[in-house]
């Protein structure tokens, strides 16, 4: 691909995790945040902890780095609406890559909040209807992104109603060492990535770890 991916929140956990990932793996990276300072600040110390051989990492503030041609939204979702009103007049027509789990807790646990256009990744497209939206990273936790230490060992499942989109997303994926990217279906799937979250807290609360999502048996080409 031509160009930088732009991360909005990047200067977070999961943001600053794939960032790390695809400098890496020699995919150019712009941290957005709500200050350009930060995000200058936060790019240049990731620089200097991954050292010589990472692509470069730069940071601006979110309206500059939306305008990027491909920008990953790794926001919570209490702050989403705010980071999409940020990027409102630069990403029109960008490939958007929600990472963003509508979700909450109580003293049950983690669990789906409904959002009325189905998905947020649905809610995004109805916002930006010029852009690409695709459903990605959602089950990969922000601690594995961020260990650099191990591959992430992860299939990586993404969703889109606009084909070259989504094999971006999946080279993307699959550039990250140990991930896998897999092609799920349609956009409308997104409301079943995202609810996939809440259950693997749950699982990783019980078990006392960092499990994803990795298909048997499939082979990918």
């Amino acid at each position: 691909m031509s160009g930088p991916v732009a991360i909005i929140g990047g200067t977070g956990a999961m943001g600053r995790g794939l960032a790390a990932r695809l400098a890496l793996a020699g995919v150019e990276v712009v941290l957005g945040s709500r200050d350009a300072e930060r995000g200058a600040a936060a790019a240049a110390t990731l620089t200097d902890e991954l050292g010589a051989g990472a692509a470069a990492i730069t940071g601006t503030d979110n309206a500059t780095a939306g305008g990027a041609a491909v920008v990953v939204l790794a926001v919570p979702f209490d702050g989403f609406e705010a980071n999409l009103d940020s990027i409102a007049q630069t990403a029109t027509t960008s490939v958007i890559v929600s990472m963003v789990n509508p979700l909450a807790f109580d003293r049950r646990g983690a669990y789906p909040i409904t959002v009325e256009a189905g998905s947020i990744a649905e809610h995004i497209a109805e916002r930006f209807p010029e852009a690409r939206v695709v459903s990605a990273f959602n089950t990969v936790a922000a601690r594995v992104l961020g260990d650099l230490d191990r591959p992430v060992d992860e299939d990586i499942l993404v969703a889109g109603d606009d084909p070259e989109a989504v094999d971006l997303v999946v080279d993307l994926a699959d550039r990250i060492e140990g991930a896998r990217g897999v092609a799920v279906g349609a956009l409308r799937l997104s409301m079943v990535l995202e609810s996939l979250t809440p259950v693997l807290i749950g699982v990783n609360k019980r078990y006392r770890t960092h499990a994803g999502v990795r298909f048997s048996r499939l082979q990918v080409d």
